[in-house]
């Protein structure tokens, strides 16, 4: 009895699927088109300052700081004087357009430039690195930076103190609200290297839950945000 059910099911199923084969097909593309990806992340679009103020909130959240500042030169001032303040006297800096606005007003001598061939001995022998984001994630406090070389990769992680530059306008409100842009500069085939997402200084804690900073990257992560 059981088999004869098994069977007739079997069949029943079967001949479901050729009627619907014999039906008619209706014109045009028989594709379905793929449904809209849910939106887990509604965008709100603040205000560019309520923007500013959540990602220092978040940041100081996890031990990192940011710096308002005005202008260039008043970021580069900002630099010295956390370089002054901590003892950098060298900072290695990656060399892009922002980078190079706000460390030409410094003295020469206390800048040095990362090239490609910088082994990770050199980076982690300096005491402070100037970075330079993409873009900035208010709800989370993280900066978004792109890193075409290995070189790039490892000044997110070796030296002990890490700076990075940001103008106002790279933020936005989440990851999905910067999606596309990433998608988009990937999409480039002459593109390299990796992106890594900076969300304070490096931390870790034992099972007691005893915070230690430091330990798997940066002591310390400071953000001038420019504008």
């Amino acid at each position: 009895m059981a088999s004869n059910r098994a069977s007739n099911s079997r069949e029943a199923i079967l001949q479901r699927i050729r009627n619907a084969l014999a039906k008619p097909r209706p014109p045009g593309n028989l594709l379905l088109e793929r449904p809209a990806a849910p939106e887990v992340w509604p965008r709100n679009d603040p205000p560019a300052e309520d923007l500013a103020k959540r990602f220092q909130d978040e940041l100081a959240a996890v031990h990192g700081q940011t710096i308002r500042c005005r202008t260039p030169e008043d970021a580069a001032r900002q630099l010295h004087d956390l370089a002054t303040a901590g003892g950098w006297p060298i900072l290695a800096a990656i060399d892009a357009p922002l980078a190079r606005q706000v460390c030409n007003c410094l003295p020469a001598e206390t800048i040095a430039w990362v090239t490609d061939d910088w082994s990770k001995q050199q980076i982690a022998a300096v005491p402070a690195g100037v970075l330079v984001a993409d873009l900035l994630l208010a709800d989370t406090g993280s900066c978004v930076i792109r890193c075409p070389t290995a070189a790039a990769r490892l000044m997110c992680y070796l030296p002990p103190a890490c700076v990075v530059l940001a103008r106002l306008e790279q933020l936005r409100e989440h990851l999905p609200a910067a999606w596309g842009e990433i998608a988009t500069a990937c999409a480039d085939p002459n593109a390299r290297g990796e992106w890594v997402i900076v969300t304070g200084p490096s931390r870790t804690a034992d099972i007691e839950k005893i915070l230690i900073l430091g330990v798997h990257g940066p002591k310390r992560l400071v953000v001038l945000l420019i504008g």
